[in-house]
């Protein structure tokens, strides 16, 4: 049974690509954030109002393995599942490309919360992810 809480498409760009003719390697890290911005969004809560309040969702950590290069206009399904440990929210990112389901990249992110500059746990993040990890 898949873990996946979350998923979204995407399309390649042309400027997303390398000389190589397949995307540069630094593009799927906007594709991951992407991915947990619009999932943040799909909890009701927002980055930008919590940042307004002084809480600050930060990458502390990241892992990428790159599997199966992504081409210009290929389009892409990107997924996530959410584990917490201690004060970190550990995103388990996935890319596969949409024809034919293949891993294109997968990641391990490490989020940490600052509250008014101080690493903290946020009561307002764990509220917006309760449904999806246990507590």
């Amino acid at each position: 049974m898949s873990k996946y809480i979350y998923e979204t498409e995407m399309e390649v760009r042309d400027y997303e690509c390398d000389i190589e003719g397949i995307v540069n390697n630094a593009n799927y890290l906007h594709y991951f954030e992407h991915t947990r911005h619009r999932f943040l969004i799909s909890t009701g809560a927002s980055f930008s109002e919590m940042h307004e309040r002084g809480i600050d969702a930060v990458v502390a950590r990241m892992n990428l393995q790159y599997k199966t290069p992504l081409r210009c206009d290929d389009w892409f399904i990107s997924r996530l599942w959410l584990e917490k440990q201690g004060i970190r929210y550990i995103f388990h990112q996935d890319i596969f490309r949409k024809s034919d389901e293949k891993l294109c990249c997968r990641a391990t992110v490490e989020l940490v919360c600052l509250i008014n500059g101080k690493l903290g746990n946020s009561e307002d993040y764990d509220k917006a992810f309760a449904k999806y990890i246990e507590l």
